[in-house]
């Protein structure tokens, strides 16, 4: 039964809903998906679309998704990236149930495959090297060549057992598959479909030193898994036709149907795990959860919830036209999601002291104060207040410009939900910095409050010297100064942006903050959303990251 409220309805909907229907190919059978990454790298943004279109539709159809890790390549597989892909499905909120597998859970079954395509004659060991087979290769106007595209069965049998058991080195003999040389589609000129790899798997170990290709592993996996629906980026709609073929010439139990989506492109930032892994290994960013880098573990650790990643992927569709998004777009998702459901608080970042000299000396109030102003359920919290406050830096200036409201000489100004000041002077260092302001209360205006109906345009937030706690504030933006760094002249390495992470100290936080945990989400007031890092903060240092700030850039059409 559908779940039409888990995504909106687009064009691979339709292809199922016409699959499933009366007289479909798949009438009558459970709509089954299934999320294949390989496991060389942490999951990004890009991935996230992928798995809520894996997932997402089978939930849609109230079908099922497996995960399966890809790793018919042990060149930069590690269990590290299994983990850890576990746990950013789990987080984004989906469950592949008992259904987790490996590609190398099917290497038998690969391989004896490969040897019913060759006994069929429909594959054959060629000898060709790289080299060669890119100079045969041939062009539109050329077909390409293989002088072994005859050999006798039996031979390639013969050879292919050989390869399998190790007689031969590393690029010596491929199994390619016989389709036709002549093709317009570059895919089906006898494709390689497994190459020779003498090196340790991380689950297989030594036992294999031949590797299918995944042109040949994907659709065998599938179908072995009982996919109905195979759903992929627009990359292998060119090698759509290979799966079919490879499908269509296995006794395959099942025969899945191939869909192809857009994959997700982001400005301001590169998802090749190529240059993520670089990024991470010449130290670029601190790891893989780095809070600028689009790893799903780095988004999370920045302050970017499930709910909001989802809301993303739902919000920018699927298509079949590769597009960039604004990361400013992710960014507004994020804002929104938060702007629900992240507690109020007030923090300090650049402070200065203000003290209010007719406020007597050791006295302490308390104020309360609402969590959210949408959510009267939130608990509200004991705010303090005293005769020394921490106020923002950039809320005094001694000669004011002009529409400036907040504190100087002779203005009042809102101290949010306690009282209303009147700015009468400061105090200076040597080099001529504020070290101090000084300001009156009106003691009529508690609860910020005019009961004789003067206007008070200024509001400023602030924390109470005598019991705020210290924090460390990171300040985080786009990594890359440039829209497109993949698309800029030299490496892109060259394009990182020096203030992408701007480090605060010394910055003061309500009292409240001192029991926040890892993770959880704050919005302080006139700054922004922050999130406790996960890994650098403890109960003897808190560390918060600026997860998005509170103006939105995107520019609604």
């Amino acid at each position: 039964m559908e779940n039409e409220k888990l995504v909106n309805e687009n064009f691979i909907h339709r292809f199922i809903k016409e699959d499933i229907a009366e007289g479909g190919d798949y009438y009558g059978k459970t709509v089954h998906t299934r999320f294949p990454p390989e496991p060389n790298g942490y999951l990004h943004i890009g991935h996230a679309k992928a798995v809520c279109v894996d997932f997402g539709t089978a939930e849609k159809f109230g079908g099922l998704c497996n995960l399966r890790m890809d790793d018919t390549n042990p060149t930069k597989e590690d269990v590290e990236y299994v983990d850890a892909i576990k746990e950013d499905i789990k987080w984004l909120g989906f469950d592949w149930d008992d259904r987790f597998y490996y590609a190398s859970d099917y290497f038998e079954q690969m391989y004896g495959f490969a040897v019913e395509l060759i006994k069929k004659g429909l594959a054959y060991v060629c000898e060709l090297t790289g080299e060669q087979m890119r100079e045969y290769r041939g062009d539109l106007s050329t077909p390409a060549k293989s002088p072994y595209r005859d050999r006798p069965v039996e031979e390639s049998l013969d050879l292919f057992k050989r390869m399998r058991d190790g007689e031969f080195e590393d690029g010596r003999m491929t199994l390619r598959a016989k389709i036709d040389l002549a093709s317009g589609n570059f895919a089906m000129r006898d494709p390689v479909i497994y190459r020779i790899n003498h090196m340790s798997h991380h689950r297989t170990g030594d036992k294999w030193c031949i590797y299918p290709m995944y042109d040949f592993a994907h659709p065998i996996e599938d179908a072995l898994e009982g996919i109905t629906h195979s759903l992929c980026t627009l990359e292998f709609e060119a090698h759509r036709p290979l799966y079919d073929w490879v499908v269509d010439n296995i006794t395959a139990p099942v025969k899945p149907r191939q869909i192809e989506f857009a994959r997700l492109g982001i400005n301001h930032t590169v998802m090749s795990k190529r240059k993520l892994r670089r990024l991470v290994e010449e130290n670029f960013v601190s790891g893989w959860d780095d809070p600028r880098m689009p790893t799903l573990c780095g988004m999370r650790r920045r302050g970017y919830t499930p709910e909001s990643i989802r809301g993303f992927t739902d919000q920018i569709g699927v298509s079949k036209v590769n597009s960039t998004v604004e990361y400013s777009f992710l960014e507004h998702c994020l804002r929104d999601d938060l702007n629900e459901r992240a507690a109020r608080a007030m923090a300090v970042l650049d402070p200065v002291k203000l003290v209010i000299t007719n406020y007597p000396e050791g006295q302490t109030e308390e104020f309360e104060i609402e969590n959210h102003p949408n959510h009267p359920e939130m608990e509200t919290r004991k705010v303090t207040f005293s005769r020394e406050l921490f106020i923002e830096s950039t809320d005094f200036m001694e000669e004011p410009f002009k529409k400036y409201q907040r504190l100087y000489p002779g203005n009042e100004v809102r101290i949010k939900s306690a009282y209303i000041v009147k700015c009468t002077g400061c105090k200076k260092d040597e080099d001529g910095n504020v070290v101090e302001v000084y300001a009156e209360y009106d003691p009529e205006t508690r609860g910020g409050n005019t009961p004789d109906g003067r206007k008070v345009r200024g509001t400023i937030h602030w924390v109470n010297a005598n019991d705020c706690v210290d924090a460390e504030i990171r300040l985080y933006d786009n990594l890359f100064t440039v829209e497109e760094p993949d698309a800029a002249e030299g490496d892109f390495t060259e394009y990182i942006n020096p203030e992408s992470l701007v480090v605060l100290e010394n910055c003061k936080l309500e009292k409240s903050l001192l029991n926040a945990k890892p993770e959880d989400r704050f919005q302080f007031m006139r700054q922004g959303y922050f999130c406790v890092d996960s890994k650098d903060s403890s109960e003897d240092r808190l560390v918060f990251n600026r997860a998005v700030g509170l103006k939105d850039s995107f520019k609604k059409n």
